[in-house]
């Protein structure tokens, strides 16, 4: 598992570089994305390209990473493969999160529509 981190107009563009965030690394996901985010900027924007498939553990290490956030920072989420959008539209965590089509497109503020 792997994440890098860069910044843009002062948000922390964090991209997950793996096919799969599931119960095998949600654990581990989550306590790397906490680390990434502590003391970082506001917005926080996790890029999903490269991630195939996602399991409840998954959504969950997710959701968890939000709750752990300082009370200033927000998560958003970019460029979800559609197998990753389904589960987020299907769990209708799609009205909890801002979800952009493209990291680029979460700093010209087009929202993707589900």
């Amino acid at each position: 598992m792997q994440l890098e981190t860069t910044t843009r107009n002062d948000a922390l563009i964090i991209t997950a570089v793996m096919p799969r965030i599931d119960a095998a690394i949600a654990i581990q996901f989550k306590d790397e994305m906490r680390d990434a985010c502590d003391g970082g900027p506001a917005r926080v924007v996790l890029d999903l390209a490269d991630v195939d498939f996602i399991d409840s553990s998954g959504l969950g290490a997710i959701v968890a990473t939000m709750k752990l956030l300082a009370p200033d920072q927000k998560l958003e989420l970019a460029t979800l493969s559609d197998n990753v959008d389904k589960v987020f539209r299907l769990t209708r965590m799609d009205s909890v999160f801002a979800i952009h089509s493209t990291t680029d497109a979460a700093f010209t503020n087009i929202i993707h529509a589900s």
